[in-house]
């Protein structure tokens, strides 16, 4: 179990620390929600997570099931565009991620990795009503 911390700032910013390592990160309402835009907004945070999740999870995945090294991996980038409703509540509709994997399309691990990037925790946690494709490019430099 992780705690983690905040404190409302004023000005529609917070400051949220982690527990075990005391890192911090500020939040921001966004321009569109009457913010500034100044820094990442809780659901800005919540897009940055799925996509840092599933590369994780990827690297885990061939470390532990593949009994690869996830060096193979690294270089992996990632893009998470995400969409709010129109309509009220104010919600994530749409988390579109886009990856660019090292590896390509053929190799003996793709088909394992393309089902892990589709099923990390976070995505897993996120209410079924929100749109999640996965764009992967494979090969990519």
């Amino acid at each position: 179990m992780v705690k983690s911390t905040g404190i409302y700032r004023g000005g529609l910013n917070c400051e949220l620390t982690h527990g075990p390592s005391g890192q911090v990160v500020p939040t921001d309402a966004p321009v569109d929600n009457q913010g500034r835009g100044a820094a990442f907004s809780p659901t800005d945070l919540t897009a940055a997570s799925l996509g840092a999740c599933i590369v994780t999870t990827l690297a885990i995945v061939a470390r532990t099931r593949l009994g690869l090294d996830d060096a193979m991996l690294a270089g992996t980038r990632w893009e998470v565009t995400k969409e709010m409703s129109a309509d009220a509540p104010r919600r994530i509709v749409r988390l579109t991620t886009e990856l660019w994997l090292p590896i390509p399309q053929d190799h003996p691990a793709a088909r394992v990795l393309e089902h892990a990037a589709r099923n990390c925790p976070v995505s897993n946690s996120l209410h079924p009503d929100i749109e999640k494709p996965v764009t992967i490019h494979w090969g990519a430099q």
